[in-house]
């Protein structure tokens, strides 16, 4: 056994074409370090519909140059086999490290496949790359990001002409491409013959920004703005100048690229503490709203000024994100359908409903929601909003801050704020208030073993609310395809559990709606969706075991 892992891994090293990772791996097979080998080459990194995402470092099971050029490479030959010969495949890429040499690895396994690669300029958000598989008419594009998870980790997002993320069954088609990949000294890789886009196609994005604005709405309102150390804030401080509001007051710590994350645990707004330095800097410079995107910069996360919690800013919640965005969309007459996935608040059916819209409700991921027949706004709890369909099929934090800072400045024009706006929304819908259970862990058995518990021994009630209805996701609905997931309907609550697709994390989301009589009843209850919360959550956490 010991004997066949140093194999495999002298094999590896044979063909790893990067110096970094071949002496990381070298160092590993001259120490006879079995344990850390094995954990490198107990599998392959599984490509799926997030396409591939781990921690960066040397063999199968890691995120490293050998990994990209075989990803690519199936990649082509699944778009070959679909007669996309000649086509186009577009390319970008984040500020973390090793993505510009995935990048360039992309384009190269591209070329040398008979298809024809362009890379982004420069590291750019996401949603600039969803934009430019449309607009230059590419058969597929790849972001090279990890969006926002740790530092040593990197990933590899694909989308396909359309501009979506991919779905089943090109998913497992392409997994069974980059599967057949022989040797990689059969994968042919010039050394240039792509194209690295110009501006142009960042000017075209941001002309393209200004269409989510109604036109002469007001532009009055003053941001702190928040990159996370990612790459938005060059194309978001441009975005807002076209757009005509007031330059953003920067998180100057976390305003440029950083690989490393410095001031943050992990580089996403909805984790503690990473949203410090901002409120921090809002303190200082007292503006309406504070603003952050995740590195990639295809998640928007909104903070507003309420005296009542400690350090005077609150970050508002995904599903509240959500809610207002549409009823600005709802009130600036907006047609079409809006869509959510399960994990968030029903509260966006109520507002589709009585404006008369459709509504859809799909699996977690833009991949899903993207594809909503009609869409006019998608958007999920997980401070991903589409509020550009036809320009971004993908969350965009970008053109979602735009349409928050007109919804802000709309309501500071009548002496309003969101937080009024969120009132009114709970007085028409009655008060829906929503928290998650998130739990990380080092052993994914311990995910496994939750659900598995669930599934055996579903709860009858939580916070002393019957259990009127248990789902096993699994099995599919007549609604939604099979996905790993439970779903609980309660008096007046709704739970969804389900594995992260991204993240070592299980997932609980909560939900409650609570009646609200008239603008006195609302402290009430909020107090009481709080305590319903809470009780959810304590006993959730019992009945998984977790």
């Amino acid at each position: 056994m010991q004997h066949d892992l140093i194999a495999q891994a002298r094999t590896w090293l044979a063909e790893d074409p990067d110096p970094e990772t071949r002496e990381e791996l070298a160092a590993l097979i001259e120490a006879g370090d079995t344990q850390e080998l094995a954990a490198r080459f107990a599998g392959t990194l599984q490509f799926g519909t997030a396409g591939l995402r781990g921690e960066l470092g040397a063999g199968p099971l890691r995120m490293n140059r050998s990994v990209v050029i075989r990803a690519a490479a199936g990649l082509a030959a699944y778009l070959k086999a679909r007669g996309r010969e000649g086509g186009l495949v577009v390319i970008g890429y984040d500020a973390r490290y090793k993505s510009a040499d995935f990048a360039r690895d992309t384009a190269a396994v591209m070329t040398g496949a008979g298809l024809r690669a362009a890379v982004l300029p420069r590291p750019l958000p996401t949603p600039v790359l969803a934009y430019a598989i449309r607009h230059l008419g590419a058969v597929a594009g790849v972001e090279v990001t990890a969006s926002h998870n740790p530092p040593r980790d990197n990933g590899y997002k694909v989308y396909l002409g359309d501009g979506s993320q991919i779905v089943p069954p090109a998913d497992g088609e392409i997994a069974a491409a980059i599967a057949a990949v022989g040797p990689l000294a059969g994968v042919v890789r010039p050394e240039d013959g792509w194209e690295t886009l110009g501006e142009e196609v960042l000017d075209a994005y941001l002309a393209r920004t200004d269409a989510v604005l109604a036109a002469g709405s007001p532009r009055t309102v003053r941001t702190v703005y928040t990159a996370m150390h990612g790459v938005g804030t060059s194309v978001l401080t441009a975005a807002f100048d076209r757009a005509g509001f007031p330059a953003p007051v920067l998180v100057a710590e976390q305003a440029e690229p950083d690989p490393a994350f410095p001031t943050v645990a992990f580089p996403n707004p909805e984790e503690p503490g990473a949203m410090d330095l901002a409120f921090a800097t809002a303190r200082r410079a007292a503006p309406d709203l504070v603003i952050a995107n995740d590195p990639d910069a295809d998640r928007c996360a909104v903070a507003v000024p309420d005296p009542s919690v400690e350090g005077g800013w609150r970050m508002l919640r995904g599903d509240e994100v959500g809610a207002l965005l549409a009823a600005h969309l709802v009130e600036r007459g907006a047609s079409g359908v809006f869509a959510e996935s399960i994990v968030s608040s029903s509260l966006l059916g109520r507002i589709a409903e009585k404006a008369g819209l459709g509504y859809e409700e799909t699996l977690t991921g833009f991949k899903w929601i993207a594809r909503v027949e009609g869409l006019r706004y998608g958007y999920e709890e997980a401070l991903g909003y589409c509020v550009d369909p036809e320009g971004v099929r993908d969350k965009d934090g970008i053109t979602a801050a735009l349409l928050v800072a007109e919804l802000a400045s709309v309501l500071k024009e009548r002496g309003r704020t969101l937080l009024d706006l969120l009132d009114d929304l709970a007085l028409a819908h009655g008060l829906h208030a929503t928290d998650q259970l998130s739990v990380r862990v080092e052993d994914l058995s311990v995910i496994a073993d939750a659900m598995a518990r669930l599934r055996e021994q579903p709860p009858t009630a939580l916070a002393g609310l019957a259990v009127t209805s248990a789902e096993d996701l699994s099995r599919g609905t007549d609604r939604l395809p099979p996905t790993d997931g439970l779903r609980y309907h309660l008096e007046g609550a709704r739970v969804i559990v389900r594995p992260s697709g991204t993240e070592p994390k299980l997932k609980c989301y909560l939900e409650v709606v609570v009646p609200v009589a008239d603008a006195a009843g609302l402290p009430a209850a909020r107090a009481r969706g709080a305590e319903l919360l809470a009780g959810i959550k304590r006993d959730l956490a019992a009945a998984a075991g977790i």
